[in-house]
């Protein structure tokens, strides 16, 4: 198996937290490329001798589409100005009113991609690649109303396995965590309640609602998920990142949740932008060696980069969880 060289900084002297930001941050600006309004919210994986990413780029017009790119040190990239344009997969219906926040996996032979589809509202989108230029859209995974559907990274027990987070059309007040399974990747069922909010005086930063963020990583203790919680402040909605820990054999069993965040806006390209106080993870890369580098959306603007541990970060979910 070819070794990856993840994109990596050593942790600061200075730092005491299990996670820190790229020196470089954000990596990809709001105007990476010309037609962009601003570039978040997108998902990163090996490809060949480097990396492939699908981006979020909503354009001048406020249009939120999904942009395919490329990397050699995951880091800096280059993003086609176009939008990934699709074509049949499992499916004649490709059509859709917007594309956004996207996630990427490689399952067995390809690359699937799920992003919040416009069909009537929200929903999740799924297609496959097997080179980031050729682009399938399959059926859409769930009625409207939906969001953050990430992909497992292997079947469990012969099924396809998807995290989402049903909500409704607006700038949704609340949502959990359910999971769902699929023989085929394209019919979904056997929906499970997977995470939850917490009671605000437990922790009030995921008080509102949760959503997965990138592909779980499996590990010996369980799958580690990282997720976005939401807390409503006097002045909004305030993202921040947290972890889980869930069954390697039944996902939908919680075994941690982590009662303090692991990332939260406080950066000025985080806390200011077109939707501000938002840290957004939606891809992790991971090597042979425990580190695992985050790529999160800050303020629906930018994109940032985050580091860390696997271990240090298994070890803080266990000390601080719910």
């Amino acid at each position: 198996m070819q070794k990856i060289n993840i994109p990596w900084e050593d942790k600061p002297k200075n730092t005491t937290d299990v996670i820190w930001r790229c020196s470089k941050n954000p990596i990809i600006d709001r105007n990476h490329i010309p037609s962009s309004n601003s570039i978040f919210n997108s998902a990163v994986v090996p490809f060949n001798d480097g990396f492939a990413g699908v981006f979020r780029c909503d354009n001048k017009a406020i249009q939120m589409n999904i942009h395919a790119g490329f990397s050699k040190d995951g880091i800096n990239w280059d993003i086609e100005h176009e939008p990934i344009v699709m074509q049949e997969g499992n499916t004649t219906m490709i059509a859709s009113d917007y594309k956004y926040d996207p996630r990427v996996v490689f399952i067995e032979d390809r690359y699937w991609i799920t992003w919040c589809n416009g069909y009537h509202g929200p929903t999740i989108g799924i297609a496959y690649t097997f080179d980031f230029k050729s682009f399938h859209q399959c059926e859409n995974a769930f009625l409207p109303f939906n969001r953050n559907g990430v992909l497992f990274p292997e079947k469990i027990k012969d099924r396809y396995c998807m995290l989402s987070r049903p909500s409704d059309n607006g700038h949704t007040a609340f949502g959990d965590i359910f999971i769902s399974y699929s023989p085929d990747m394209k019919y979904w069922g056997e929906h499970r309640h997977a995470l939850g909010t917490s009671p605000f005086e437990d922790s009030a930063w995921q008080s509102l609602k949760v959503g997965a963020g990138p592909i779980p990583i499996k590990t010996e203790e369980g799958w580690l998920m990282f997720y976005h919680g939401v807390i409503q402040t006097c002045s909004g909605y305030r993202y921040s990142m947290g972890v889980a820990l869930m069954d390697l054999d039944e996902p939908q069993k919680v075994l941690y949740q982590s009662k303090s965040y692991l990332l939260a806006p406080t950066e000025s390209y985080e806390m200011t932008g077109d939707v501000p106080n938002v840290i957004f993870p939606c891809a992790a890369l991971h090597d042979d060696d425990g580190k695992v580098a985050i790529y999160y959306g800050a303020a629906d603007t930018v994109t940032g980069l985050a580091f860390g541990y696997i271990d240090e970060i298994i070890t803080f979910l266990k000390e601080n969880s719910l």
